[in-house]
This record gives C-alpha cells, structure tokens and sequence, in this order.
C-alpha cells in the first residue's frame, strides 16, 4: 500500500519504520523545511518503551544520545540553591533530546522512506479505492492510507475530523523552549526557579556543550497566530516581566533565537480515531501533554500496535484497513487515557500558585528522599507507562518494502 504520513518529529517516522519493515511505501510530509532540532528533552520509561525500542533497533542509538541528567535544583531568586530534585524521581529509564530522537528515527527510515520537506496538506478527498490528497506545493497524488502524525495542531485532524475546538482540553498552562549556549557552566544538570504562577529553568544538554532554557506559566488561553513567532516573544516576555534571576538575560537571548517552541498544555480527546481511511497517531489522536512525561513512549508504543495490526489485517484474504484501525484503537486507547489522567493536576506540583505553595512545594522536595512513598510514586508511573501487553507481529516482516522499484524522490526531499 502507498501510506501518507504527516509529520516528521517522533510517530511518523516511527509507524514509516514499521511500515515498510511490513512491506508498505511510507511517504512522509512535514510542514518544516527540515527536521526540528529543538524541543524538550523526553523520557522512555518501563517495559513497553523500551520493548518496542529494542524491536525497532534503535535502542542501543537513544542510549547513546541519552542526556545523562543528575539532579535538578531549585533556586531562589539570587541563585542560591535551596533543594536538590534527584533525578530518579523523575525521570525516565532513558532520557533523550527530542531533536537527537528525530535524527536517530530519520537516519533509520530515509533510505526506504520518502521525506518531503516545506509542505503541508491542504485537502483529503476519500472514496472507495483510496485517498486524493492536495498540497501547498506539490501536485496532488493518490494514496490508500492517510495518517495524521502531525501533533497536538494536527492539520490533518482538521480537515478530516472538524475544527481543533471540538477535541482540544487546555489544562491551565503555556510552556516555551529555546537552546542556549551552556553560560553557566552547567555540568549534567539544571536549576529551576519558582515565582508565584510560573517556573523558568536552565538545564545543560548534549554533554554540557549546550543549555536548554525552559519556561512553564499559569495563563487564561492566549488567541494568537501559533505560526507567528514575533507574538510568541511578545506573549512570553509580558508574562516574565518583573521577574528576577536569569530572567532578563534569558529574554535577551530569546530575542536572538530562530528556535523557539511556544505552545499550550492541553489534551486531545476524540471518540474515534479514524474516519474511513484516515487515522490520527500520536499526540494528533490523544496527546497526553508534556506533564505526564509520557507523550513520546505513548507514540513509539501506538506507531507500533498501529503498523502491527495493518499488517495482521493486510496479510488475511479481505484485508480490511478500517478494521485494522479499529484493532489499533482498542489495543492503546485505555493506555492512551492512562497516560492523560497521570498529567491532570499536575500543573499545580509544576506550577505553584502563590508564594506560600512555592514554599510548601521545596519544603516537600527537601523531604521526598527520605518519605517511604518515594518509591511508590515512581513505581506509579512506571506501572502507567507499563500498562499494554504488546503483541508481536514479527511474523509479518519483509527484508524490503513490497513492489515495484521506488519512486522517484521530489526536490523538496531533505538533504
């Protein structure tokens, strides 16, 4: 089957990778006009992620671009460190760059993938026997399958599911993400301070070579052009004015940054997943937010029950697409939703409200080594992150996509 993905970050390419491993032409379309190198860094945690990490062969890649991370500390507003965050409280088994995680899954698919950079999707005419798709660019083309990949502002959700209002669940909070060069000489950690209703942190990334700069803000929702990074800047300074710390030198570097992430925290709730032969994945189908530490193990994990089940369906006499999509959502929909309640009222624990729960929030980090349910909060969310029993569908493999020879690549195919 010829298979249209749209987007380029973490679940397209991991449902081409397995699509092709079962024989099919994965075709991926990104918005950007190439991959995102920025982003937050992401954990894998417990059996399930790391299970379909090792099946999909790129295990041994991650742990090498993991990020090594030791304890966060809290600061007050001079710079003094107040408490240290150990980092087995809260991270992952393997903690990565999302934009190290998009080179390793690229460097994987794009001999058998074909990439198309700096177009979007425009329009999805369905009927019996495929997919018309249009583009900003390119001349439209026939497919059997569309996917939406494409994230919490999935433009393939909107034009084949309705407009984003009907799906999208904000949760209180705006987080924004740049890089910066490593000025404070942060060796594997981070500092994060906690005025009243926000948080900003530094943390040190690629082998100390580099920093993160990292923002979370309470704020009624914002109407501003997502696209539009000029506003971006203006809304992330308004919220930060007056506050001290790196503050204003973060600002200042801010303004010179060409990569920054700017988004709210919401959710994504939908009553089915697909619509005739589209189907969202990802955070495109159930994002569960950032807060729940869970979003990238949730979409590795969903492009493989997703692949797997085509396959399954597929290689049966009548294979039947639509009931394969119906398989894929009862097998990840019940974790998916896991993962989203482990991220509601989190955002009080980010984000404390006043000066007094900023208080109790450090009083409580100070003492959360040595309470006995330390271990019980991180076996809960490795329990969460663990919950769906993985089918093996190795038995549908092929040493090479099925078909004739691959087409040839468009110009706007990445470098």
């Amino acid at each position: 089957m010829d298979i249209l993905i749209s987007g380029a970050s973490v679940a397209g390419p991991a449902l081409a990778l397995w699509l092709t491993r079962y024989g099919h032409r994965a075709t991926v379309v990104e918005r950007a006009p190439a991959l995102r190198d920025g982003g937050y860094a992401v954990d894998f945690r417990g059996e399930a992620h790391l299970t379909v990490l090792r099946r999909m062969g790129i295990l041994d890649a991650v742990e090498r671009h993991q990020t090594h991370m030791g304890a966060m500390w809290n600061v007050n507003e001079a710079g003094k460190k107040i408490v240290a965050m150990p980092a087995d409280l809260f991270a992952g088994d393997v903690e990565i760059l999302r934009g190290d995680l998009a080179r390793i899954l690229y460097d994987a698919t794009e001999p058998t993938t074909e990439y198309v950079f700096g177009d979007s999707i425009t329009a999805v005419d369905q009927d019996a026997d495929g997919v018309t798709v249009s583009f900003e660019r390119s001349p439209a083309r026939r497919f059997d399958l569309v996917v939406g990949a494409d994230g919490l502002h999935s433009n393939v959700r909107s034009l084949a599911f309705g407009p984003e209002e009907d799906y999208l669940s904000y949760l209180g909070l705006y987080a924004a993400v740049f890089p910066i060069d490593n000025y404070l000489g942060l060796d594997h950690t981070g500092l994060t301070y906690n005025p009243p209703g926000k948080m900003v942190a530094i943390h040190s990334a690629r082998g100390n070579t580099e920093a993160r700069a990292v923002f979370w803000f309470g704020s009624p929702p914002l109407d501003h052009d997502r696209h539009d990074v000029d506003r971006q800047r203006e809304l992330l300074e308004r919220a930060y004015e007056g506050v001290g710390w790196e503050v204003p030198e973060l600002m200042r570097r801010m303004r010179l940054t060409d990569d920054l992430y700017f988004d709210s925290i919401s959710q994504i709730r939908l009553d089915s997943w697909s619509r005739g032969r589209v189907v969202l994945l990802g955070d495109a189908a159930c994002c569960a937010s950032p807060l729940s530490g869970m979003g990238t193990g949730l979409a590795v994990v969903s492009a493989y029950v997703l692949a797997g089940e085509l396959a399954s369906e597929l290689a049966g006499a009548g294979g039947d697409h639509r009931a394969a999509f119906a398989r894929y959502e009862r097998e990840v929909r019940a974790y998916a939703e896991g993962c989203q309640r482990s991220a509601v009222g989190v955002s009080r624990f980010m984000v404390p409200e006043n000066r007094f729960m900023a208080w109790f929030m450090n009083q409580n980090y100070r003492l959360l080594p040595y309470l006995p349910w330390k271990g019980l909060m991180a076996k809960s969310v490795r329990k969460t992150a663990s919950a769906i029993s993985l089918k093996d569908y190795g038995a549908y493999e092929v040493t090479r996509p099925a078909g004739p020879a691959p087409r040839p690549r468009p110009s706007g195919r990445a470098s």
